[in-house]
């Protein structure tokens, strides 16, 4: 058994749940979670994703240039959504390059994280099912 974290984009939510259910996974859950992962130094990339978000955010909103750069520059939190999904061992492989093809972007950053853990034992409440049963 293992257990399959995956960050997300929040745009991505629908994707990745519409992912997981034709990759046959039984069942997952899913939070509203804040994170960032590593800055990106590359100049040319950041000055392109500012220019983007400058871009959604429009010219009415006064504070969004300072809001941006504080993402940007690791100060502020990207909302994002975590997905957790327990699987048989033989059926991660599958899951995970699932999760990968609705996640992936164009963006070259940001595009989210995948984390495969062991999972020691998984009990079903209503039925008391235990290990592989109870995923």
């Amino acid at each position: 058994m293992q257990e399959i974290l995956a960050i997300v984009r929040m745009n991505k939510t629908s994707a990745t749940k519409k992912a997981l259910v034709e990759a046959g996974v039984a069942g997952f859950t899913a939070f509203k979670v804040m994170g960032r992962g590593r800055l990106v130094d590359d100049p040319a990339v950041v000055a392109e994703r500012k220019a983007a978000m400058m871009a959604m955010a429009g010219a009415d909103e006064p504070d969004a240039e300072m809001l941006i750069d504080g993402f940007l520059d690791g100060h502020r939190l990207f909302p994002r959504r975590l997905f957790t999904i327990l699987a048989h061992d033989e059926d991660v492989p599958r899951i995970v390059e699932a999760i990968m093809q609705a996640n992936r972007t164009e963006h070259k950053v940001g595009d989210g994280k995948i984390i495969v853990m062991p999972m020691l034992d998984a009990i079903r409440v209503r039925t008391g099912e235990a290990g592989e049963d109870a995923v």
